[in-house]
């Protein structure tokens, strides 16, 4: 084994221990409504007995909830281990450790390929601990295992291209498929394959049935389930698809706002720096513009996605990108001063250094418990109301209360089971909330982020008082129960 294997073994073993810390979090950092979705899903499963093809979430109110989503195997999973153990929040977060400590070896492998040894153990370190991936590779949630699966896939893909060899053909067409089964979004990883095919065969691609063969294999299954969820979608309450609506070209100011956290809280300025240099310097090797290809493919599906970019972890596929040309700029820099050995240690160490100090800045607040109240009110809500019981939040659009609540219920305001913002005006407010009533609703919560309503829409509060009974009030949340109501 090499030093820089072993280097690269000892930033993994980090790797994974930087991810082990707060597992057991609840969900209420700055992904919380994301992460109580899929936990919800994975609740669901193991309550409903386990009907894989109906994922459902807890925010359609008297409807069953389901819903169109992702290839949920991951949620699945969780469920059958809560059989086991009962429900935990590191069950759902472990998996995505899991699929990023197997994904390293072959990041490691694939960046060592195309730019060489050394610029494949700083890439290893900057893939390793940008803050975006440590903050992703312990959430509950799919982006981190489909990016994991198409590393994994790209460098069997890439050795197949080499070798032709169908152990590697079979491995990369397995990885992928599940990558886009598992995160859809994923499929900008077609750009650095398609790089490699051009590289190969030119036009005479479209000639050879051995790539009609894989792309039949990646694809199909990921139409077959798409095609599935749209028709959930379709035909129950509340309609929803996962991650509807994301294509939208914004303004300026929107890309600028994205460039900004990209640059600082994804990635650190540090390791922007690099990847900058690295894209100016990468050796120009046998397939050197592979990671030139799949960064083209990040701008375009930024820009194309707009809407659908306010969501960070789905810049998550420019942190494998920066890491690697990062690393190459690194390696070549290093090599440039060999002559001095404790020139190169020091740079490196400061270096080094300067990317932990920033990363760990950067990705503490990532960790902030901002739904810390939802959590509250949900369990407070658990003790105090009827498994059956119907509940009305004013959350926001975070479904963690009815997560933690274990209830079921609709997001205030609402339209189509989504949450409809904030209100316009008093009449909006009564006519949403006596529309709920209707349909079941028993009880109604507000948390700190929306007692605002209760001053600033005085008829909606005075009708409140007629229509409701106070429960319970902390400086956290209110619950009222809805007159008339019985359970």
């Amino acid at each position: 084994m090499t030093r820089m294997s072993k280097l690269a073994i000892t930033l993994s073993i980090f790797a994974v221990a930087a991810r082990l810390v707060l597992i057991d979090q609840p969900y209420i950092d700055s992904w919380s409504w994301r992460q109580s979705d899929v936990a919800a899903i994975a609740r669901n499963f193991e309550k409903n007995d386990f009907h894989f093809a109906y994922p459902q979430i807890d925010w359609a109110g008297d409807a069953p909830g389901y819903v169109g989503t992702e290839f949920p195997i991951l949620p699945f999973l969780a469920a059958l281990c809560y059989k086991v153990s009962g429900i935990h929040e590191w069950i759902g977060r472990s998996q995505a450790v899991i699929f990023f400590a197997v994904s390293l070896p072959f990041f490691f492998l694939l960046v060592r390929e195309i730019f060489g040894g050394m610029a494949a153990t700083w890439a290893t370190f900057f893939y390793s601990f940008a803050p975006l991936n440590i903050f992703a590779g312990r959430s509950f949630m799919p982006d981190v295992p489909s990016l994991s699966l198409a590393l994994i896939g790209l460098y069997f893909f890439l050795r197949w291209i080499d070798n032709e060899q169908p152990a590697s053909f079979v491995w990369a067409a397995f990885a992928i498929s599940v990558a886009l089964l598992i995160k859809l979004p994923t499929a900008i990883i077609c750009a650095p394959l398609l790089f490699l095919v051009w590289q190969k065969w030119r036009w005479n691609f479209l000639r050879q049935r051995v790539l009609w063969l894989f792309t039949a294999l990646t694809i199909l299954p990921s139409v077959a389930w798409y095609w599935h969820a749209h028709q959930i979608a379709e035909r129950f309450y509340p309609h929803h698809f996962f991650g509807a609506g994301g294509f939208r070209i914004e303004d300026f100011a929107w890309y600028w706002k994205i460039a900004r956290l990209t640059a600082t809280s994804s990635l650190t300025p540090i390791l922007l720096v690099g990847t900058i240099i690295g894209l100016c310097v990468a050796p120009r090797g046998k397939h050197a513009r592979l990671f030139h290809w799949w960064l083209a493919a990040m701008i375009l599906f930024i820009i194309i996605l707009g809407y659908g970019n306010r969501h960070p972890w789905y810049q998550l596929p420019l942190v494998p990108i920066a890491a690697a040309f990062a690393g190459a700029a690194c390696a070549l820099v290093g090599a440039k001063i060999s002559a001095s050995r404790v020139a190169v240690i020091t740079l490196s160490i400061l270096v080094a250094g300067s990317f932990s100090v920033l990363a760990f800045g950067y990705v503490r607040p990532f960790y902030h418990p901002s739904a810390a109240e939802l959590r509250a009110a949900g369990l407070e809500l658990r003790k105090i109301t009827s498994p059956d019981a119907l509940i009305i939040a004013s959350d926001d659009g975070d479904p963690t209360v009815f997560y933690y609540a274990e209830r079921q219920g609709w997001h205030f305001l609402e339209k189509d089971g989504i949450f409809n913002g904030n209100p316009s005006d008093n009449q909006e407010l009564i006519v949403d909330l006596d529309r709920l009533r209707r349909r079941g609703a028993t009880h109604l919560v507000f948390t700190t982020n929306t007692f605002w309503w209760l001053d600033y829409y005085p008829e909606f509060a005075q009708h409140l008082k007629q229509t409701a009974t106070p429960l319970e009030a902390t400086s956290q949340f209110r619950i009222y129960k809805l007159t008339g109501a019985t359970k």
